[in-house]
């Protein structure tokens, strides 16, 4: 066969496996919307939506969900913890659930930029603001941790304290992997997260959620409450790919600030055999940065800790309440 008659021949099957693979992402997407719709309410911020999900009565708590994440994450149990004495909000962050990108800048296949937990924080807190929570506790979990370490460096005036849990909030060595390599990339952005939302197995998206929560199993009906589907989706793929792939320069710049300038409550919570993010280089730094921190380090415990020890997570909530006078 001629070269170029192959050629012609190869790129029309390309195509063509192009296409059906965006139609079968296409038909994934449409399905985990479907199954999992908004939970919540919309606000409006510069021209964007951000979906928070919102229920009990008194001082106000924020729940940030990590990376990969949306509501679902605090809306499955722990959210039910709380109502009964405070407000609580949970938030979609940016890109995930049912929040838009902070901006087009962040939009587009190719598009390898991302919002900072800078960014993030403040696309929330003006979403707070308007729901009338203008001093909230604000809890992050893992990503969520470091969006709310940056939520409380940079309006301290909004902040009644922060809980950090399992949250990056110190530079570490060396690079997150090939996987956060390559689909954070242009190309792998572009053209695997399509086929990653049209072929990911029901298997395979199981034993990703059963490691993050190792050494603890999943809880019964986690799975089928969480709604990974929505985070497979081709924008949402791509947009946790390059906010966890361009985290590090943003840790690097925050992290010396928490000695000098982190003065309100914080207390931290993390597992000891925590691997996704490790105690060591995040939370006893942080501790050791911000002496009257309280730090809370649980035995046995992986990534989840309010999963795992929910009870220590509401007790570092009510503590931060009694500190802020909020109780």
């Amino acid at each position: 066969m001629p070269f170029k008659l192959f050629a012609a021949f190869s790129a029309a099957a390309l195509a063509g496996a192009a296409v059906l693979t965006d139609r079968q992402s296409d038909l994934q997407g449409a399905t985990a919307e479907r199954e999992f719709p908004p939970t919540g309410q919309f606000i409006e911020v510069n021209g964007r939506q951000v979906h928070a999900v919102v229920a009990g009565a008194g001082p106000d708590v924020v729940l940030i969900h990590g990376a990969g994440g949306n509501t679902r994450e605090f809306t499955f149990d722990f959210m039910d913890r709380l109502t009964d004495r405070y407000r609580v909000i949970v938030f979609d962050r940016p890109g995930f659930g049912y929040t838009d990108r902070l901006s087009d800048d962040f939009e587009g296949a190719f598009n390898t930029t991302a919002e900072s937990p800078a960014a993030q924080a403040e696309m929330l807190q003006a979403a707070s603001r308007q729901l009338g929570a203008d001093r909230p506790i604000v809890l992050g979990h893992s990503y969520g941790g470091s969006v709310a370490l940056a939520w409380g460096l940079n309006h301290p005036e909004n902040t009644a304290g922060v809980v950090n849990l399992a949250g990056p909030s110190h530079p570490w060595p060396g690079d997150l992997g090939a996987y956060y390599t390559v689909n954070g990339s242009a190309l792998g952005g572009a053209l695997l997260s399509p086929m990653i939302s049209a072929f990911a197995s029901k298997n395979q998206i199981e034993t990703a959620i059963a490691g993050i929560f190792a050494p603890q199993a999943v809880p019964d009906g986690y799975i089928a409450h969480i709604g990974a589907t929505l985070s497979l989706r081709p924008p949402s793929f791509r947009a946790n790919a390059r906010q966890v792939n361009t985290l590090r320069p943003h840790i690097v710049e925050m992290a010396p600030r928490f000695a000098s300038e982190f003065e309100m409550p914080l207390e931290i919570i993390h597992g000891d055999q925590d691997e996704t993010v490790p105690l060591d280089i995040h939370s006893i730094p942080l501790k050791a940065a911000v002496a009257h921190a309280n730090l809370t380090v649980l035995e046995g415990i992986g990534h989840m800790p309010h999963h795992a020890n929910p009870d220590s997570v509401e007790a570092a909530i009510d503590r931060i309440a009694i500190q802020a006078g909020l109780r």
